[in-house]
C-alpha cells in the first residue's frame, strides 16, 4: 500500500513511525515532513495547505491512502478535494471539521445533542461581549473561535482580565482571523483528560486516555503552549468514565454530525474536564490526532494502524478489534528558548540520533537538515517518548534520554506526569 502522510510535526513523526511498522506498507511519502520523518518516509516539498499540489501528487503517484495530520488542511476542505478526485483519504470533510475550526459551531452541536459542556456565549462585536462579561462570575474562559494553534484560550481570574482578553481578540487582532469571533465560557474546575477515537460516521472506537501538559511552566503555570508533554494511559480515565465519555460525548457528537449531513470520518479528539464529582465536561473537540498525545498513545497501539484506518475509510470499524499494549508511555517535549513567544531557529542539535526501539523513541517536532546536521526549526523541537510497565518507570527513562540531547536554549518541563505521580 502506498501512503501519503500530510504534516511536519511531532504528531506526524509518530504517525510515520507507526505506519512504517505495517507489513502492508510498500511506500510512505510525507508532505512536507521534517528531519526525523525523513528517517521513515520520503519527504516531498509540498506544504500541508497546498491542496491542489497535494491532490496532484496523490494522483500522479497513485497513492492508495492519504492520512492528514494537522487541522489546517482539514479546515480548508482537503478531504472534500481528495474525495472529488476519487482518492481515499482519512480525515473529516470541511463541514465536519468545523467541530474544531469553529468553537461556536462545536458549542451549538453540544447543546443540540445534550453533550455536557460549560455554558457559553459567542460574540463577534466588542460592546455586547463586554456587557455580558459584566454579568458573569469570575473566573471566566475566553476563547478565539477559530484555529489558533492551541494558544487561543485565556483563563481570566478577574473582570479586568476577561475584558482585556475579549478586547485583544476582537479589536487587537491578537489571534488574527481566528479571534474575529470569541466564545466566553464559564470556568469549570477539575482535571483534564484527552480521549481520542477512530470514527467512520457510525462506529466509534476510543483509544487509551491521555493527559497532556499545556502550560509552559512546571506545576502547570505560565502561558498555554501547543503541549509540553503527555502520558498514557491516564489513571483518571477509569473504565467507567471511559464508557460514560463514549456514551455521552463521542457517540452523540458523531451521530449529531451525521444528522446534519456531515458524517465524521477520521479522528475525533475530545478534550475533557473531569469535575471533582466525576462529571465529564467537554472543553473542546478536535478533528485530528492530538499533539503531543499521539506520541504516547500510538506507541501503545498493538493493532496495525493501517488496518484500523482503512477500516474507518471503508465504514467497517465495527468489524475490527483494536488492541493495546499493557504498558505506560511518557513524552517530554524539548522547546526552543522563548517559546511560546519568539525564538531562534537553525540551532544545531547534538546527542541525536538516539537509537529508537520499541520502548524509546525520539519524535521530531520542529527540526530540519542543514549541511548534514540536524537543527532546530520551530518552537517545539523534539518529543522524547519512553515506555515501561509503569508511568513512573516510563517517566524515569524519558528524562534519562532527555539529558543526552543538547542544543543552545533547550528548555523542558521537569514534572511531566506529576499529576498522577
Amino acid at each position: 500500500m502506498k501512503v501519503l502522510l500530510i504534516g511536519n510535526g511531532g504528531r506526524e513523526h509518530a504517525l510515520a513511525w507507526k505506519i512504517a511498522q505495517s507489513p502492508r506498507l510498500t511506500k510512505l511519502y510525507c508532505a512536507p515532513g521534517n528531519a526525523g520523518i525523513a528517517q521513515e518516509a520520503e519527504c516531498v516539498p509540498i506544504k500541508a495547505d497546498d491542496l491542489s499540489g497535494l491532490t496532484a501528487f496523490a494522483l500522479q503517484e497513485q497513492i492508495d491512502l492519504t492520512i492528514v495530520g494537522p487541522e489546517l488542511p482539514l479546515s480548508m476542505g482537503i478531504a472534500d478535494e481528495f474525495r472529488k478526485a476519487k482518492l481515499r483519504i482519512f480525515g473529516p470533510t470541511r463541514n465536519a471539521a468545523m467541530i474544531e475550526s469553529s468553537k461556536s459551531f462545536a458549542k451549538e452541536l453540544m447543546v443540540r445533542e445534550h453533550i455536557p459542556t460549560a455554558f457559553s456565549r459567542a460574540f463577534d462585536r466588542l460592546e455586547p461581549a463586554l456587557a455580558y462579561i459584566d454579568t458573569c462570575p469570575m473566573p471566566l474562559v475566553v476563547k478565539a473561535d477559530g484555529l489558533a494553534q492551541g494558544k487561543g484560550v485565556i483563563i481570566c481570574d478577574t473582570l479586568k482580565e476577561a475584558k482585556e482578553a475579549v478586547t485583544g481578540m476582537l479589536e487587537g487582532q491578537q489571534f488574527g482571523q481566528a479571534g474575529a469571533k470569541v466564545v466566553v465560557e464559564e470556568f469549570i474546575e477539575g482535571e483534564e483528560l484527552t480521549v481520542m477515537a477512530f470514527a467512520d460516521g457510525r462506529t466509534v472506537i476510543p483509544m487509551v486516555p491521555a493527559q497532556d501538559h499545556k502550560r509552559i511552566g512546571e506545576g502547570d503555570t505560565g502561558l498555554n503552549t501547543g503541549g509540553m508533554g503527555a502520558y498514557a494511559p491516564a489513571p483518571l480515565g477509569t473504565p467507567a468514565l471511559r464508557e460514560r465519555i463514549l456514551k455521552d460525548v463521542l457517540y452523540p457528537a458523531v451521530t449529531g454530525l451525521s444528522r446534519v449531513g456531515s458524517p465524521f470520518y477520521g479522528i475525533l479528539y475530545a478534550g475533557i474536564m473531569v469535575r471533582k464529582d466525576g462529571q465529564p465536561f467537554v472543553l473542546e473537540f478536535n478533528a485530528r490526532f492530538g499533539d503531543p498525545e499521539t506520541q504516547v498513545v500510538l506507541p501503545l497501539l498493538k493493532t496495525d494502524l493501517l488496518d484500523v484506518i482503512e477500516a474507518a475509510v471503508q465504514h467497517r470499524l465495527d468489524q475490527i478489534q483494536v488492541e493495546w499494549h499493557d504498558q505506560a508511555a511518557v513524552c517530554v517535549v524539548l522547546t526552543s528558548d522563548g517559546y511560546p513567544g519568539s525564538y531562534k531557529t537553525g540551532i544545531p542539535i547534538t546527542g541525536l540520533p538516539l537509537a529508537n526501539s520499541d520502548s524509546m523513541v525520539v519524535f521530531h517536532a520542529g527540526t530540519a537538515n542543514e549541511d548534514g546536521a540536524t537543527v532546530t526549526n520551530s518552537g517545539r523541537v523534539l518529543g522524547v517518548t519512553a515506555l515501561d510497565a509503569t508511568i513512573r518507570g516510563a517517566q524515569k527513562r524519558a528524562y534519562e534520554a532527555v539529558e543526552s540531547i543538547r542544543f543552545d536554549g533547550r528548555y523542558y518541563r521537569k514534572d511531566i506526569a506529576h499529576r498522577v505521580l
